[in-house]
């Protein structure tokens, strides 16, 4: 598709899109109109309704509570002209009595057990009627029985009497009639005086509410009925029984009180009729019933007790004018938008008369013809674009040039860089996040033993099973983005030998800084580590000729002890048990003090395993117990209960302790106390405290500890405290110096405790 025609097309899209917009406006206030009116009227409706329902709830309770006044004004009056025993009256005198007092009956009921039996009346269906099954109205005619008073909510009450709603009757359903009874214990029977209720339903219907319904549906357009709902009842099964063969809805708990309901959903109208209640306000809703699209509107009122008044209209007839205008609109729009098409095409064909040049002219620099020129000169848009294209054409020579220059230089230093990875001693292998090796240089393959053909898309297996928490902790540090910088480790070669490695550990970011790759710098350190093993060893025999005095004396005392008891035996030819219990004690003491100083003699290889740090401890002041006594120095131990464990190297971290209670011994010439603290740091960690009261150590000393070489004795070397601080930062822990001169020393060690 050409410019020209894109351009008329999207211009008629635009046409198009506008005039959608503008009917889509239309529609949606428009109908919002239609649905404000629509709620309005319902509202009005609603209003006429509960004021009629209200207006006519009043009558009727009038007319109820002024024929229960004459039925117990009857009953009185019938009480004092009967015998007030029920064998003595005749169903001749109730029917005489009835026309007497101007009521239709008039009937007489006993109590027989817990049954309420009918056994005189006018009314000769009413004789032997038992009103058992009747509901509250036999809970009513209990009460009266048992005080005279009624309680239940139902019905009119007043003394010794009590008058029920207006009911279809038990023994001629045809007739509605209203009930009237009266006890007041003078005589063995209640007296039950009843007339026609017909005037009642007669007002409803020609007054009341459903008259106004009529009336308003008679009015409205497209209203198709007013439906008065009972919440109390609606939604539940009715309430049906059989009075004389014939199925009758008893008046009083109808879920229909006044209205229609034609177009039933009950499922829904339920649902919407509580949220209507729950909320308080008016709750329209959509459906079809009957092949109509329907509109319900479930309004709440509250009377003497709560109604929801349904009011459905025909959706259709009320959208209809809506729907007839979109049509108009929609076609008007449509010729609008084929119009705007034709004219939008002529005017971009005029247009784009000088676009046509610039197209030539970028042709021409696409194919690498710089030189071609412009003709259009206007001073509109086209001709400075005309302007900018030929500078471009200029300029994009001259990048040309530079790219290509560039490109040279990238060449270059691409084969540099390549030089440099597979020139240095260094081993260089990077992994994808899956752990396959993606690149390896050649110091990895004499590193290591492996080919690039043979690891490469292979994960790389060479990490010692006691290394692998280690190992899984770095890459999780690296992926979160961090870096890994000069880690001692262990990593075995292809032939399966381990070897001490140095390794720095970097993410690989793409162009979006996610993390797509781990590149791994590895160093061989073997030959450091046997260096630095011999220094270790060396330390360790210094630390061994100090203490072998102390051993000596420590060995000389049960030694003197056994030649004491060996002379013994050569005098008198016979010792004790006790003394050969005692020569085998002081043996054992010997035995076990030589093995204590054994440790430091004897290599030992560095296996990392749980170390209980308070029995290395109380090991370390057994053995230098005899040289601090010889220099006047008390060993002290303060240790928190359960302490946990740390991972590590048990003689290692023997030759720490017993170097830094050595020099605090060293430090007190005079004597004094050395003092050991043991606790938690928290916890991940352990705290141990050397703390003496020596002679202290000068701020300037203070900061050169570890030096190799630095000491202030005669007899040092200065290696003992940096081979422990190498100790203590290969087992993860931190070693602190704190100090004044006069007032002693502290040195805290601090060691990651095991999870």
């Amino acid at each position: 598709m050409s410019i020209k025609a894109k351009l008329s097309f999207s211009i008629s899209i635009i046409v198009a899109v506008i005039l959608a917009l503008s009917i889509i406006i239309y529609y949606f206030s428009t109908k919002a109109e239609i649905q404000k009116g629509v709620e309005e009227q319902v509202a009005f409706i609603a209003g006429q309704i509960g004021s009629t329902l209200e207006t006519s709830e009043s009558a009727v309770q009038f007319m109820e509570k002024t024929i229960g006044d004459k039925l117990r004004a009857a009953a009185m009056s019938a009480k004092l002209l009967l015998d007030p025993d029920i064998n003595n009256i005749k169903n001749e005198q109730l029917v005489e009595l009835s026309k007497r007092l101007g009521v239709d009956h008039i009937t007489l009921w006993q109590r027989e057990g817990d049954d309420i039996i009918a056994r005189r009346s006018s009314e000769p269906s009413e004789i032997d009627f038992s009103s058992k099954t009747w509901d509250y109205w036999h809970t009513a005619f209990h009460q009266l029985f048992d005080n005279g008073e009624v309680t239940i909510a139902e019905g009119q009450k007043l003394e010794n009497f009590w008058s029920g709603p207006f009911n279809f009757a038990a023994t001629d359903p045809s007739q509605v009639r209203k009930w009237g009874y009266y006890y007041d214990g003078t005589t063995n029977y209640m007296i039950n005086p009843f007339v026609s209720a017909k005037p009642l339903q007669d007002f409803n219907i020609t007054t009341g509410t459903d008259s106004l319904i009529k009336k308003i549906m008679a009015d409205q357009k497209g209203l198709l009925e007013i439906t008065g709902f009972d919440p109390q009842f609606f939604g539940k099964s009715p309430i049906i029984k059989m009075k004389q063969g014939m199925p009758v809805y008893n008046l009083d708990v109808r879920d229909i009180p006044f209205g229609t309901y034609t177009f039933k959903d009950s499922e829904n109208d339920a649902f919407y009729i509580q949220q209507a209640i729950a909320s308080g306000e008016p709750v329209s809703a959509k459906s079809s019933v009957k092949g109509k699209n329907l509109l319900k509107t479930f309004i709440p009122i509250i009377i003497d007790k709560t109604y929801v008044i349904g009011i459905t209209f025909d959706n259709d007839t009320i959208e209809e004018p809506l729907n007839r205008h979109l049509l108009l609109q929609t076609l008007i729009s449509l010729g609008l938008t084929l119009a705007t098409m034709a004219v939008s095409y002529f005017i971009a064909d005029f247009m784009l008369r000088g676009l046509n040049q610039i197209f030539r002219k970028v042709n021409a620099i696409a194919e690498g013809n710089f030189g071609e020129i412009i003709t259009i000169r206007s001073k509109d848009e086209l001709g400075l674009l005309a302007s900018r294209v030929d500078t471009m054409g200029n300029n994009l020579h001259d990048y040309t040039s530079q790219l290509k220059d560039a490109a040279e230089e990238l060449r270059s230093t691409k084969q540099y860089l390549e030089s440099f990875v597979n020139h240095t001693s260094d081993a260089i292998h990077v992994a994808d996040l899956a752990g396959r090796i993606t690149q390896v240089n050649k110091a990895f393959e004499k590193m290591y033993g492996w080919t690039s053909r043979e690891i490469l898309g292979q994960p790389l297996d060479n990490v010692p099973d006691e290394y692998e928490r280690s190992h899984n902790e770095l890459e999780a540090t690296v992926l979160r983005g961090g870096s890994v910088t000069d880690i001692e480790t262990v990593r075995y070669t292809k032939s399966g030998t381990p070897m001490d490695i140095s390794i720095t550990i970097s993410p690989i970011r793409d162009e979006l800084g996610s993390i797509i790759a781990i590149a791994s710098i590895s160093r061989n350190i073997t030959s450091r580590k046997q260096t630095e093993e011999m220094i270790r060893r060396s330390e360790k025999l210094s630390v061994v000729g100090q203490i072998a005095a102390g051993v000596a004396h420590e060995v000389r005392n049960p030694l003197t002890t056994l030649r004491g008891f060996v002379q013994l035996q050569k005098q008198s030819g016979s010792l004790s048990r006790t003394h050969l219990d005692i020569m085998l004690n002081e043996l054992d003491q010997i035995n076990m003090i030589v093995s204590e100083f054994l440790v430091f003699a004897k290599p030992q290889a560095s296996r990392y395993q749980p170390v209980n740090v308070q029995s290395i401890v109380n090991d370390i002041m057994m053995l230098l117990e005899s040289e601090a006594k010889m220099n006047n120095v008390q060993l002290i131990l303060s240790s928190e209960s359960d302490l946990p464990t740390v991972i590590g190297e048990a003689n290692q971290l023997k030759q720490v302790f017993v170097n830094v209670m050595k020099n605090g011994m060293e430090a007190m010439a005079a004597g004094g106390e050395l003092t050991v603290e043991l606790a938690r740091a928290g916890a991940e960690a352990i705290m141990l405290r050397f703390i003496d009261q020596g002679c202290g150590i000068a701020a300037e000393d203070l900061q050169r500890l570890g030096e190799p070489f630095f000491t202030r004795k005669d007899s040092g070397n200065g290696l003992g405290l940096m081979v422990s601080q190498q100790i203590i930062a290969g087992h993860k822990g931190n070693i602190v110096f704190r100090s004044e001169l006069g007032k002693g020393t502290c040195v805290e060690i601090s060691l990651p405790a095991d999870s």
